[in-house]
């Protein structure tokens, strides 16, 4: 007895078809979880309200102007760990001494590297942090600076090459 040729019936066009469009929208589904579950869109938290009050966060930076101070940020290497350095000026080119300064250290593409910092006053308007172990490549920093009923919020964009 012979065997009958292979014939492509209509069910096997039916199952390719089924399984060609299947692993298409299976990939697409992975990419998507992936994608969101790596940066989920917002950059700042409850982003709608600061939105409504984008005036009242415009008339906060132009007091902040008003103070005057300018910091410079820069990641240094101690001791083989990392350390972030801001030293903060008034207009006249005094340091900044007693002020207290929070912030945090964000990796720009997630936000598993955030991390909150606190700054210890190590002299001359100089301040000083210890973020722990940096991935290699771009981090920004977001900091406050307060003394007295004077303050000054500033972003920096640093580079960490281990």
């Amino acid at each position: 007895m012979t065997a009958a040729p292979f014939r492509v019936r209509g069910w096997h066009v039916l199952a390719s078809m089924l399984v060609f469009f299947g692993a298409i929208i299976a990939v697409n589904v992975a990419f998507a979880v992936i994608a969101v579950r790596s940066f989920p869109g917002e950059d700042v938290r409850r982003s709608y309200l600061q939105g409504i009050h984008y005036n009242d966060t415009l008339a906060q930076r132009r007091a902040e102007t008003a103070v005057g101070w300018t910091a410079v940020a820069a990641l240094a290497e101690r001791d083989g760990a990392p350390v972030l350095e801001i030293s903060i000026q008034a207009p006249d080119g005094e340091p900044i001494r007693g002020a207290t300064i929070t912030g945090v250290l964000q990796r720009p593409a997630t936000a598993r590297e955030d991390r909150d910092l606190s700054f210890v006053e190590v002299g001359d308007g100089r301040y000083e942090a210890e973020p722990g172990a940096l991935a290699t490549g771009q981090w920004r920093l977001r900091a406050q600076a307060q003394r007295n009923e004077s303050t000054r919020t500033f972003e920096s964009v640093l580079i960490w090459r281990s």
